[in-house]
């Protein structure tokens, strides 16, 4: 692909690179696909990183940019408001489950999250419950690159030269069935799940946790799809012990598993708070928020600390364009894409487990229009990292020269196209996918890396 110039820097870069390192260009997209600078045209696999859900180029997503830049470019969210912020809020409050009534509008992801700790902190704060701030997430989990919400990470090697506030948060096991004990069923692992946050809250103490984070599907950490009853049991076990627990469905809400929110639609859970990003507005303006629980806010309310400040905003909370791209790109979910979803997802699902045939491939796992084909390249020593590395940058390089663009997650291919694909573009990515994986096969057998 052509390269960029070195005065950008992009993220995560290594410390042996930084300020020099060069990535691929991407000239131009339209529907699934993107063009590189080479003029290649590529299936947009991961739909840039899990957010272009109505895809590429929409001639009514831009509109409506334009249209609000014209009529209003930004407002002050500390002293007034707009009018796309305030429809948005009253048509997420409608949608969102239970009582999430409430919205913080943010500027993404990360920003989501940390709004989101640090609403249970003050809570916490003004209830008189000042020890009350354990944050509890889990191995494999990512929930932002924000102080907070970069603490609650649990990616292997995220945090290896990154500070983080390790005294406030504990780890649980990622929920990934894959990975559970030889000879073990999935209803004994969900239950070694559960009893393993019971005996935190127990060693901790319910007093001293103040939320439980969780993605319904840890995305980045390889799409992980948890046991059956697993969501619906941590939550229960978070009501009995008055601990927030906050879905960030950063990743899953709009439109990637056929629901707004996944987390009563697919999971049946209503959580305290959920977080948003993304797919809000698909990627075209810098948006997410956290819903939050109505029971929360009246609490606050009750309080002896009435004045009590909760000192926390950003500047491009609420952005007027932001809101308008987010109604449009909703109209257009519910228009028909949602329907779409839910009517290809288990074509999508079963085409992409075909490829558990090939010899390389451990599992493919997903739901919805997400999903991992992960490679396991040596299955005695658990996938040595140079492997993994090397696996993933064949693949890559391979399924880019026949046509789709992958986000290599060291050794997992990691598919969330845009919403809009069809079965026939399904198919092609398959295949694209297929013959990729074989490529890199055939290269790690010359190469004397893989037996095969």
């Amino acid at each position: 692909m052509a390269k960029i110039p070195s005065a950008l820097v992009q993220p995560w870069p290594s410390a042996g690179s930084i300020g020099a390192d060069r990535r691929g260009l991407l000239a131009s997209g339209e529907g699934i696909y993107v063009t590189d600078g080479h003029g290649r045209k590529l299936i947009d696999g991961p739909a840039g990183m899990w957010c272009v859900n109505v895809g590429h180029r929409n001639a009514e997503l831009a509109k409506v940019m334009q249209e609000q830049a014209l009529e209003l470019s930004y407002n002050s969210p500390w002293y007034t408001t707009s009018s796309p912020a305030d429809a948005l809020a009253d048509v997420l409050a409608d949608r969102a489950p239970g009582d999430l009534n409430h919205v913080f509008f943010t500027t993404g992801g990360s920003s989501a999250v940390e709004t989101a700790l640090r609403i249970m902190q003050f809570a916490n704060n003004v209830r008189g419950r000042p020890e009350k701030k354990l944050m509890v997430s889990r191995q494999g989990g990512y929930h932002g690159s924000t102080y907070l919400s970069a603490s609650l990470n649990g990616r292997p090697r995220d945090q290896d030269w990154m500070d983080s506030a390790t005294h406030l948060v504990r780890k649980l096991s990622s929920p990934d069935p894959f990975r559970r004990p030889e000879g073990m069923s999935i209803e004994a692992f969900e239950d070694g799940l559960v009893a393993e946050f019971a005996a935190l809250i127990e060693k901790e103490r319910a007093e001293r946790i103040g939320a439980f984070v969780a993605e319904p599907i840890q995305a980045s950490g390889g799409v992980i799809v948890p046991p059956p009853g697993y969501l619906k049991r941590m939550r229960a076990l978070c009501a009995e012990n008055d601990i927030l627990f906050i879905a960030d469905e950063v990743v899953t809400a709009f439109g990637r598993l056929g629901s707004v929110f996944a987390s009563r639609d697919v999971f049946g859970i209503e959580p305290d708070m959920i977080t948003f990003a993304k797919g809000v507005t698909s990627g075209y303006f810098p948006l997410g928020g956290v819903m939050v629980s109505a029971r929360l806010f009246e609490e606050l309310r009750r309080s002896n600390h009435p004045d009590a400040m909760f000192a926390h905003g950003l500047t491009y909370s609420s952005h007027p364009v932001g809101c308008a791209v987010a109604l449009k790109n909703l109209e257009l979910l519910e228009g028909g894409i949602l329907d779409h979803v839910n009517a290809l997802s288990g074509h999508f699902q079963t085409s992409l487990k075909s490829l558990e045939d090939l010899a390389l491939v451990g599992e493919v796992r997903g739901l919805g229009l997400m999903a991992c084909i992960e490679c396991v390249a040596d299955r005695v020593s658990n996938n040595p990292l140079t492997l993994d590395l090397e696996v993933g940058k064949r693949i890559d390089a391979h399924c880019q020269d026949l046509g789709l663009l992958v986000r290599p997650l060291i050794n997992m291919c990691v598919m969330s196209p845009p919403l809009t694909i069809t079965i026939e573009q399904v198919d092609t990515m398959v295949d694209i996918l297929r013959r990729g994986i074989s490529r890199t096969m055939d290269d790690l057998v010359r190469g004397g890396l893989w037996k095969g």
